[in-house]
């Protein structure tokens, strides 16, 4: 009897998701200016101590949601996505605005070349669609600087309302966001050992989707809770920082 055909699960996973974002724009991730964006990036800027002149590379750009917020403050960031179209589209958007280089690529296979020299690797809701987050965060190692970090936002396991979010929403599935249940300490920290990191450094922070804290009663009720220590391990997002020992 003749041999199955075996295929690699992140050839087919990186397929699945390149051709999930091929040619239908996401509303979710299309560029804008808005509180929650900002909210999100001036989070990450205070609790990563980024600076201007430092180099950033940014894991799953995509269109640019989070990248135009950091190049209009001043930071120097080159962009990696797997998917070419969403890295055009960030082009599209940016319309010669910024100088930035793009990367058509998985961080799995980014070329040799660029083995240390980012100061710091970041990211915005990014690992939890890795098929493998340990192995993606070894190959992020491998481009940082001794003494850099990797640091991403990402949802917080333990809040509800993912799972709910995931039920209910149409274009989610479990199949395809069950890595929420992986962004925890634990599973934080074994990736980090894998790579040889330092301990993570986890902070949480914030509760509401875009919908409720784009408008002032959704901040002030976010505020209100956010000063409420009993609720900080619901809280929606996790900052996670993995350091490369010098």
């Amino acid at each position: 009897m003749s041999k199955q055909i075996v295929k690699s699960k992140i050839h087919y996973h990186n397929q699945l998701q390149l051709d999930y974002f091929a040619g239908d724009d996401k509303k979710t991730m299309v560029p804008v200016d808005s509180y929650y964006v900002n909210r999100h990036i001036n989070s990450f800027i205070e609790l990563s101590g980024i600076k201007r002149d430092q180099k950033l590379l940014e894991v799953g750009c995509g269109m640019g949601k989070f990248t135009f917020p950091l190049l209009k403050k001043g930071f120097n960031i080159t962009g990696l996505d797997l998917s070419p179209y969403l890295l055009q589209k960030l082009l599209t958007h940016n319309d010669n605005r910024y100088s930035l280089e793009l990367i058509a690529s998985d961080i799995l296979d980014i070329p040799a070349e660029y083995n240390d020299s980012f100061d710091h690797v970041i990211g915005f809701f990014t690992l939890h669609h890795f098929l493998n987050p340990d192995t993606y965060i070894k190959a992020m190692s491998r481009v940082l600087k001794p003494g850099g970090s990797i640091m991403f936002i990402e949802p917080n396991a333990y809040n509800p309302l993912y799972y709910v979010q995931i039920a209910i929403t149409p274009r989610m599935t479990w199949k395809g966001d069950k890595g929420v249940a992986l962004m925890n300490k634990k599973n934080f920290t074994r990736a980090a050992n894998y790579a040889g990191l330092l301990t993570p450094e986890i902070k949480k922070y914030g509760f509401f989707p875009p919908f409720a804290v784009n408008n002032k009663i959704g901040r002030t009720v976010e505020n209100g809770l956010e000063k409420l220590e009993i609720f900080r391990p619901l809280s929606a997002f996790l900052f996670v920082k993995m350091t490369k020992p010098l």
